[in-house]
């Protein structure tokens, strides 16, 4: 029983690790403020964060058609604007991968994986691959939460979704939407940065 015990706190200790460790990486580190960009939609418009005149804020998420953990993540991405769009914080989602090495997150495919899936938030190209850089995005879903100050749009959070890509009802702890509900409470964030779990973005060599 004692050896049952012990390996379960294990597990738990390293999925929490996997999850809540920091990255190095460059780019933005909380409390940044992230420049705009004009990329565009699926909808062949250009989308600026300047557009979202009545948002406090936005849930901006790196993610992709064909990565297995973006795939993974979808349904929990599509439910978080459901969520906080109407309270003032969309989700802004952004394809960042190169798609002549990644064809299957081309612009029609993008479009064909939105329709399919009923996206009802924006479904950015990085075409040139020049925004992903800037925010230190790695990862495919890799989540930075920004909030609009007096001296633009601070970043918040970065990281994960949540704690567990595999099965969305197996989560213990929704770190975005934590974060996202302290900001909405005035609240300080317990967690803002987490390691964003999923498939490396794919840059032409």
């Amino acid at each position: 029983m004692r050896t049952l015990k012990l390996l379960v706190v294990l597990v738990v200790a390293i999925t929490t690790t996997a999850f809540t460790i920091k990255s190095d990486g460059t780019g933005y580190k909380v409390g940044d403020v992230a420049t705009d960009f004009s990329l565009m939609n699926i909808d062949g418009k250009m989308v600026s964060l300047a557009d979202f005149t009545d948002a406090r804020g936005f849930i901006v998420i790196f993610t992709c058609n064909t990565c297995p953990y973006a795939v993974a993540y979808e349904d929990r991405i599509e439910a978080l604007n459901k969520k906080y769009a109407d309270k003032g914080y969309p989700v802004v989602a952004i394809m960042p991968n190169d798609t002549d090495i990644k064809p299957g997150d081309n612009m029609e495919a993008m479009k064909a994986r939105a329709k399919a899936k009923g996206f009802t938030f924006p479904y950015l190209m990085d075409e040139g691959q020049e925004i992903y850089p800037q925010y230190g995005a790695t990862k495919t879903p890799h989540v930075y939460i920004l909030q609009k100050e007096k001296e633009g749009n601070v970043v918040k959070y970065i990281g994960a979704i949540d704690d567990n890509y595999k099965d969305a009802a197996q989560v213990n702890t929704k770190y975005v939407e934590n974060a996202v509900d302290a900001l909405l409470d005035g609240k300080s964030i317990e967690v803002d940065q987490t390691r964003a779990i999923g498939c490396s973005i794919k840059v032409k060599s």
